[in-house]
Parts: structure tokens; C-alpha cells; sequence
């Protein structure tokens, strides 16, 4: 009897242990593991996202600069696939067995039951003999995508480029990208990316056995709108922008205008470009490889990259520092022999013209290097030869006031800071004490160590068209529809040089252009105000610069203009700066007395030996090479067949050389 009662407490044990493991594993499988739950709803229920288009980027006067176009993407669910003719879909989509299966392994590892790109970028014409027949292959569905394009093929280095989304980014963005959506990469759809991407939507629909849509699952209570891309407007004149680019091909270099009263950029040139619809669409990657192997560098921004010695365009700045300390007056003067001597050296002057006597605003418009040595120099003494790093911080200080020797806030990436050396590198290069005004009077006239890009050049030009201030420059003016403005783009920056003492300094730059060196440049019936440069290249011919401002009262554009290897600022840079000032201020470009045509400047070619270039450019054998092997794999990190985060390392790598590769060294000399 104890032996019958023993034998059903164990039994009723093993089937209670049973229940309990049942009752656990029904637990686990509907509330802690999400994958039945996801299989089951998957088997009656389809997600289907919806896109949105992004955001349209115009000009200041409203003309598209980037718009969308349709396409389709072929999406998959791994669990939801049946039996199919393999042979006929591929035949569909125009692909072979072999790439068939490579894109199902890759479905399959990023998740059996979540839908994911199987092939993208459809065309329309493929797309409409396969739709017709996409229900006879369950688990296959499409999805509506939007590419950019370009109607101008304009401002490439401006707008930048989308592509598709890389694992790392996935990761960052919190759930909100998936694998085969795009994201910004470059340009201002980098930068503005949250604004131009819109909201995706979601819509849920339920289906059959055999993958058939039987309605909208809980009538449509889950779904979601999907809300477009907000628009942005930017400050580019696309009238200008056209003539710059027309101007500067075949040539290296840039253009940047600025509108001194409120920062905005109406011209951004950056030469060689490309056009921009070349990375949109399936040949995208092998335009990328052919563009990386320009040796010239058409992805390298050169208004905000390309740094050079400001030359010339600096020399006011040490000049109004010192009106400001009480230093010099506009009256101030001195007698140019032909050379400054400093300690042991001597600077010579301007092909070494002896001037006379010259006061400030004069040797602004003979460009005489002895009176601006002679400025820095006082300003470097007054406190004293042993106080000479206490002196030049404080110099530098007022120096960084305008903008040189840090970054300005550009809204796009990539920006330069330039550079304004301090007196640990002194301190480094001479030892501590080592060093006196002497030793670095090359500053004075904005060489030495001294390194500016093109925008901060340009920002040089409005701070001194405003009499003291800049407001930030930045390419976009206004986001969305209610054309919100950033409140940092409304604020005054103010250098800390009372208005005026930039009367001398604005009569020199005027008389440059009326009866000085860039005299061809006039513009008829417009005062403009500039200043010419040469910049020096040791391996070829000079470089062309010319920065101004125009008209001189009430100031509507700044600009600045560097075209490489092209000799003296007034032979290059200062006609095509004149050209698109008066394209911007009068709407055309009329007969000047000098001669000067556009056609004759946008037909000219100045591009130098490429081999020469590169040589320049500090390339050797050993880091072509290594440059050859990091573009292939950026190459395949943009192409359809990329593949996780090993790509997207690549791809970081190559970003990085890329901007290595495309910095070169530019010595400036003034004229």
C-alpha cells in the first residue's frame, strides 16, 4: 500500500515537473524571445515602409539646385520565401545565379525574419515587367526610394553627395536606419542631414498563405505617414555659381563671395569639380574610382581646405591692430628705399621698387612691404625685445579676432582651421628667448608660417567691408517653409578695431583697382575695392590671388579668388573676381576698356603637368601605391556589394587619405 502511494507521488511529480517546463517554455517563447511572436505576425501580417523624399535644396532666388527622382528597391523577408523559379526572377531582375545567392546569404545574416534589400536601385523600365509578376515570389515585395539629382549640375564640393547607409551609422542613429536606406556624406546633405531626411512611414498590411494582401492589419491603427524632408534654401546665387565654374575650368582653385551684411555665400567654387549626378545611381562606384583618380583631386574642397599664406590681403591687419594700440596714425609715414632692414636681414620690396615716402593708405595701394614690416615691427618692440612672446600672444589674440587661425562655423564639414602660430612654436623652433621681432617679420607680410583658406580670406574682406564685424558665413539661408535662421547667423562679430581707422586702409584697396595693379579689372560704373597677390610655388609658375569687396558704399559682395600655377594676382584672379562681382551687382558683364572677355578666361587652360603636380603635392611612388589600394577599397565600400563594418573601415581610411593626399604645401611671396 505505502509502495502504491510512493509509485503516484512520483508520478504526479514527473507530470507537474512537465506542466511547469511546458508553462515555462510557452513564457519564454511568447513573452522573453520576440522571434515566434515575430514569425507568427510575419506569417499574417506585412510591414511595408514608406520612404519619404528628401528634403529639395534651392538657391537664394528660389531655381532647384537638388530635387528627387523615384526608384525601387527590392525588398525581402528570408522566412516568408516559398519555392519559386529561381531562374525566371533572376531573369527579372536582370541578375545571375551567382549574384542571386550572394545577396540571399547576405538577407539571410542580417535577419531571417526582418525584411532587408535584396536588390536596389531598380530601374523603371525593369520595374515595370517585373511588378506585374512579384506575387508569384512570397517573401519578395518592392519599395519606392528617392535619389537625388541635379538639374545645373552645380556646386558638387556645396550640395555633397547621399549613399547608402554604412553598419556604424545604423548603429548610432537608435533604430531609425536600416540596412540599403541613405544618408548624407559630404557637403550640406551631411550637415543638414535630420532636416533634409524626413520621417519615414509605416504601413501594415495583412496577407495570406500564399502572400496575397487581404487588407490593412487592425485597419490601418498602427500605420504611419511618411513626412518628407523639409526644404532648405540656400545663399548661392546659381547665376554666379554657373560663371565661376565656367571661369575656373580647367583650372585649380576657388571662388568664394560673401554677403558682408549677413554672411551669406553667394558664390562657392571649387575647381576641378564634377558633376554631381555622377554619384547617383548604380554606376556610382565606378564614377567615384575614375573621380579619386584624377590627380588633381576633384573631391578636395579647396574654399575651405586649401590653406595659403594670405600675402598681401594680411597686410592691413597688423596695420589696423596698430591704429587700434595707438601704435601708428593714418598719418604715420616712412621712407622705402626699396627694402626694410631687419636686424641682419633685408626684405625687399615689390621687385625691389624703391617707393619714397609713403603713409598708410599709400603703401596699401603700392603694396610696400618695408612700411608694413615697419608697422609689425613697433608693434612687436613696445614691449620691449626680452617681452617678445608676451607681445606676440596678445598680437596673435587680436589676429584670431578676424576669423584667421581657427575654424569660422562653416555648416558643412571638413572646414580647415588654417593656421596662426603661436609662440610655443617659436619657442620650439629658437628656443625660449631665442627669438625677436626680426625673426618673424615675414608675418608682416602674411607669409612665414602664416596659412589662410580662401573663405577666411573672403571673411578678411567682409570684416573690413563692415568697418569691424563679420557675421558667420554659412552656405544655407533659410529651413523650411517658415524659412527659420539660425540666431548665431544674426550676431555681430566684432573684431575689436574701431570703424575708423578702416577709412586708410579702404582708400589704399580703391585705388588699387582705379589706377593700381588690378586697374584692368574696373568695372565700369561700380567702385570696387581690392587688393592683389602672388603666391609663390616652388615647383611651377606662382599662384594668382586677388581679394575685394564691392561698391565701396554699402558693400553687397565680398570676394576672394585663388587660381594656381597663373602668376600674378592681377593677371587671373583679380579679372574673373571682377567678373562675378559685376555679374551679381548688375545682372551682366559689360564691355571693359582693358579688353578683358569671359570667354577669353573661361577658355584658358592653367592646369599644370600633372607630374609635376603630384610631385608638389608631396606624393612619392611608396604613397601612390598606398593611395591606389585605399581608393579600391572606398571603391567597394560605395558599390551594391558592400558588406559590414570591414568596408566601412575601409571607407574611413580612405577619407582620411584623401585629404592627406590633396593637401600640398603654398608658399606665398607678395607682389
Amino acid at each position: 500500500m505505502n509502495s502504491f502511494f510512493e509509485r503516484r507521488y512520483v508520478i504526479t511529480g514527473i507530470f507537474l515537473t512537465i506542466i511547469i517546463i511546458l508553462l515555462a517554455r510557452l513564457f519564454y517563447i511568447q513573452v522573453i524571445d520576440p522571434r515566434y511572436a515575430i514569425y507568427a505576425s510575419n506569417n499574417v501580417r506585412r510591414q511595408v515602409i514608406h520612404n519619404p523624399a528628401r528634403g529639395p535644396i534651392l538657391d537664394r532666388n528660389g531655381k532647384i539646385l537638388v530635387q528627387n527622382v523615384p526608384f525601387y528597391d527590392i525588398m525581402v523577408t528570408p522566412k516568408q520565401v516559398k519555392p519559386f523559379d529561381t531562374v525566371e526572377f533572376c531573369k527579372l531582375l536582370g541578375i545571375d545565379r551567382q549574384e542571386y545567392d550572394k545577396q540571399w546569404v547576405k538577407a539571410v545574416k542580417y535577419s531571417p525574419y526582418l525584411p532587408s534589400v535584396f536588390e536596389k536601385q531598380i530601374p523603371v523600365t525593369t520595374y515595370a515587367s517585373l511588378q506585374e509578376r512579384l506575387s508569384e515570389f512570397p517573401g519578395f515585395y518592392s519599395s519606392t526610394r528617392y535619389l537625388r539629382t541635379y538639374p545645373d549640375s552645380v556646386a558638387a564640393q556645396f550640395l555633397g553627395y547621399i549613399g547608402e547607409v554604412q553598419d556604424r551609422e545604423i548603429k548610432r542613429s537608435n533604430g531609425y536606419y536600416h540596412p540599403g536606406d541613405y544618408i548624407g556624406i559630404t557637403g550640406v546633405e551631411k550637415s543638414y542631414e535630420a532636416v533634409l531626411r524626413g520621417q519615414r512611414g509605416v504601413e501594415n498590411l495583412l496577407v495570406d498563405s500564399r502572400n496575397k494582401q487581404k487588407g490593412r492589419y487592425a485597419n490601418g491603427m498602427f500605420d504611419t505617414a511618411a513626412v518628407a524632408g523639409q526644404r532648405l534654401t540656400s545663399s548661392l546665387d546659381v547665376d554666379i555659381q554657373k560663371l565661376g565654374e565656367k571661369l575656373m575650368k580647367n583650372k585649380l582653385g576657388s571662388i568664394v563671395a560673401i554677403e558682408p551684411s549677413t554672411g551669406e555665400i553667394l558664390c562657392y567654387v571649387s575647381s576641378p569639380t564634377y558633376d554631381p549626378n555622377l554619384m547617383v545611381g548604380r554606376e556610382r562606384g565606378n564614377n567615384a574610382a575614375k573621380i579619386y583618380k584624377d590627380p588633381f583631386d576633384p573631391f578636395f574642397i579647396r574654399p575651405i581646405q586649401a590653406k595659403y599664406p594670405p600675402g598681401s590681403s594680411f597686410k592691413p591687419l597688423s596695420a589696423l591692430i596698430a591704429l587700434q594700440g595707438g601704435i601708428i596714425d593714418p598719418n604715420t609715414t616712412y621712407y622705402c628705399p626699396g627694402y626694410y632692414k631687419a636686424g641682419n636681414r633685408k626684405i625687399p620690396c615689390n621687385n625691389g621698387e624703391a617707393h619714397g615716402l609713403v603713409n598708410l593708405s599709400s603703401a596699401v595701394a603700392l603694396s610696400c612691404n618695408g612700411y608694413f614690416s615697419m608697422v609689425f615691427q613697433k608693434i612687436m618692440d613696445r614691449n620691449g625685445g626680452k617681452k617678445t612672446d608676451l607681445t606676440f600672444a596678445l598680437w596673435r589674440d587680436n589676429v584670431e579676432k578676424f576669423g584667421l587661425g581657427a575654424r569660422l562655423g562653416l555648416d558643412m564639414p571638413g572646414e580647415s582651421r588654417g593656421n596662426v602660430p603661436t609662440p610655443l612654436h617659436y619657442d620650439n623652433v629658437y628656443k625660449k628667448g631665442g627669438w625677436r621681432s626680426s625673426t618673424i617679420i615675414s608675418l608682416a607680410i602674411g607669409q612665414g608660417e602664416l596659412l589662410a583658406t580662401p573663405l577666411q580670406l573672403a571673411n578678411l574682406e567682409c570684416t573690413i567691408a563692415n568697418h569691424g564685424y563679420y557675421y558667420k558665413p554659412h552656405l544655407i539661408k533659410a529651413i523650411g517653409e517658415q524659412n527659420i535662421i539660425k540666431k548665431e547667423y544674426t550676431e555681430r562679430n566684432y573684431v575689436g578695431i574701431d570703424s575708423q581707422y578702416f577709412e586708410p586702409v579702404i582708400n589704399g584697396m580703391e585705388a588699387v583697382v582705379e589706377r593700381g595693379t588690378a586697374i584692368r579689372s574696373k568695372i565700369p560704373g561700380i567702385v570696387m575695392c581690392g587688393k592683389t597677390g602672388t603666391a609663390q610655388n616652388p615647383h611651377g609658375e606662382s599662384h594668382s590671388v586677388f581679394v575685394a569687396f564691392a561698391p565701396r558704399d554699402h558693400p553687397k559682395i565680398a570676394i576672394a579668388v585663388v587660381v594656381e600655377n597663373s602668376g600674378e594676382g592681377a593677371h587671373w584672379a583679380a579679372p574673373i573676381a571682377s567678373f562675378i562681382v559685376e555679374k551679381y551687382l548688375k545682372g551682366s558683364i559689360s564691355q571693359r576698356e582693358s579688353g578683358i572677355t569671359v570667354d577669353y578666361f573661361a577658355n584658358a587652360t592653367r592646369l599644370p603637368d600633372s607630374a609635376t603636380y603630384l610631385h608638389s603635392s608631396g606624393f612619392n611612388r611608396r604613397k601612390m601605391l598606398k593611395a591606389d589600394s585605399i581608393r579600391k577599397k572606398l571603391q567597394d565600400s560605395i558599390n551594391r556589394k558592400l558588406k559590414g563594418a570591414k568596408s566601412a573601415s575601409a571607407k574611413n581610411k580612405k577619407d582620411s587619405s584623401t585629404r592627406f593626399l590633396a593637401a600640398q604645401p603654398m608658399h606665398k611671396k607678395d607682389e
